[in-house]
């Protein structure tokens, strides 16, 4: 397992990113004052966003159906749990978008290769109503490697 985002599992068997791109803004809004640089006031945290970019390989990775379990998560528009593999808990994020690019096809049409990258983007303290809730098998991956929201945000043991 690399990370989980709600209750899907970013793994070698589903979607094994190869690149993690994270990107933190600050927001320091200028006003203008004669003859002097203008001053900048901290007026707090702005868009942090982090890509995932991978490619899969069907025959050992997930394929196209591992992506409509990402599409039915990101047509939700729900905030999801991100933790790493490692523990780390990145917060709560939406999924901004999903880019595929299929190459290398069978005779069937069957893509041998998928070029992916998908931008996750930090959302602040989602409602309840905002929050991604899953039936234990929506979007799993067969793996058996599932856990609550509950128990990945830490608040069951």
């Amino acid at each position: 397992m690399m990370m989980i985002l709600g209750q899907f599992v970013f793994q070698r068997v589903t979607v094994p990113y190869q690149q993690l791109q994270r990107s933190s803004e600050y927001r320091h809004p200028a006003q203008e004052r004669i003859g002097q640089r203008p001053a900048r006031q901290f007026v707090g945290p702005g868009e942090d966003t982090i890509t995932l970019t991978g490619e899969l390989l069907p025959e050992f990775t997930g394929g196209r159906l591992t992506f409509d379990q990402l599409r039915k998560m990101a047509d939700s528009g729900k905030a999801w749990p991100l933790i790493e593999a490692t523990g780390r808990m990145y917060g709560w994020w939406v999924i901004g978008s999903i880019e595929e690019t299929s190459s290398e096809f069978m005779v069937d049409g069957l893509a041998q290769r998928i070029e992916f990258s998908m931008t996750l983007s930090h959302v602040d303290n989602p409602s309840v109503n905002d929050l991604g809730q899953q039936e234990l098998n929506e979007y799993t991956t067969g793996t058996g490697q599932i856990a609550s929201v509950g128990q990945m945000a830490g608040m069951i043991p």
